[in-house]
């Protein structure tokens, strides 16, 4: 037997609201657990393997949320959002209670591949620059890249307000307008930055993978899913509990 809490207590911490309202919600048999109705907020449950319903939607305890979204253009990667909807309004309303965070903000005009989680220490471990978590980003230029232009960011691009030139990792032209590149930075606009400082410009940009992690093909824009075990091994970790 695992850890067990008190029904009241795992809704509530699975974001569905105040302890009050949560109280009300499982009087009024509008909770679940394991397929089973039960009316007492005080009844408690081992939460290995804990399935709940909440007004008829189903759900799996998780003690932590580790998710990924493919993200809209003309989305924000912030809660408080200026000119555009944020992508938090992407996800189910209980999600966006426990505060969960994406790991790597993306350009509204940026389309692709974003984690998100709720994690401190998987949040900082994908995003501090010392653990160098290799991101890869589809780049359609304006113009034809040629083999100078890659071997130039391979090198390394002097950029304005950086003390040393920034290369990427990886670069490979998939046609002559599209190229992939691999960088282990997040700084400021750096893709676009980069491509413009090899005399260019970025009409489209898409962040397709990151680690070992490829954006799925059947994820659709605008949609998110769990992380699986699977994923979180791409990604480097296989001690975070699901």
């Amino acid at each position: 037997m695992g850890k067990k809490l008190a029904l009241e207590r795992i809704i509530h911490n699975q974001g569905f609201g105040a302890r009050k309202l949560c109280r009300m919600m499982i009087w009024n048999n509008e909770v679940t657990v394991n397929g089973l109705a039960c009316d007492d907020p005080n009844t408690e449950f081992d939460l290995d393997g804990l399935q709940y319903t909440v007004k008829g939607e189903a759900w799996d305890y998780r003690e932590k949320s580790y998710l990924m979204l493919h993200k809209p253009s003309n989305y924000e990667c912030s809660h408080k959002t200026q000119h555009h909807p944020t992508i938090y309004s992407l996800l189910p309303h209980p999600l966006v209670v426990r505060d969960v965070q994406c790991i790597g903000r993306l350009d509204e005009d940026t389309t692709g591949l974003i984690l998100i989680s709720d994690d401190g220490q998987f949040i900082h471990q994908m995003s501090s620059p010392k653990h160098k978590v290799a991101k890869i980003y589809e780049v359609t230029c304006k113009h034809p890249v040629d083999d100078s232009q890659i071997a130039h960011i391979l090198k390394g691009v002097q950029l304005i307000d950086e003390d040393a030139p920034i290369a990427a990792l990886a670069c490979t032209r998939i046609s002559g307008h599209v190229i992939h590149m691999s960088l282990a930075e997040g700084k400021y606009h750096q893709v676009k930055r980069m491509v413009a400082a090899i005399s260019n410009r970025v009409e489209n940009l898409k962040r397709i993978q990151i680690g070992a992690l490829k954006l799925p093909d059947d994820l659709a824009v605008g949609e998110w899913r769990w992380l699986t075990e699977s994923d979180m091994v791409k990604l480097g970790h296989t001690s975070m509990r699901l």
